[in-house]
């Protein structure tokens, strides 16, 4: 029986909450690695996205790229900060 290869995720997608399609999305606001993501504000990532969409995004992007940005900063990050829906409280 033949071996499936693996496919070979983009670095991006080691960000917990981060799947092709956000990764696609980061890609577009012109991250490529997650140090790029270092000192980057959350919320201005997410207005850059809604004005390139042209149209409302859901807010749940917002919550995914502050997991981002803290996953990108933090050496030994808290496993609950590492679960997206749990930066919804910030608002």
């Amino acid at each position: 029986m033949a071996r499936k290869s693996a496919v070979a995720k983009h670095p991006l997608e080691e960000i917990p909450g981060v799947g092709p399609s956000l990764c696609n999305d980061l890609e577009r606001l012109g991250y490529y690695t997650v140090p790029e993501l270092v000192g980057q504000n959350p919320e201005t990532l997410y207005d850059r996205l809604i004005e390139m969409e042209g149209r409302p995004v859901d807010r749940c992007v917002l919550y995914v790229f502050r997991c981002a940005v803290y996953y990108a900063e933090t050496t030994d990050p808290e496993p609950e900060k590492l679960k997206w829906w749990n930066w919804k409280s910030i608002e």
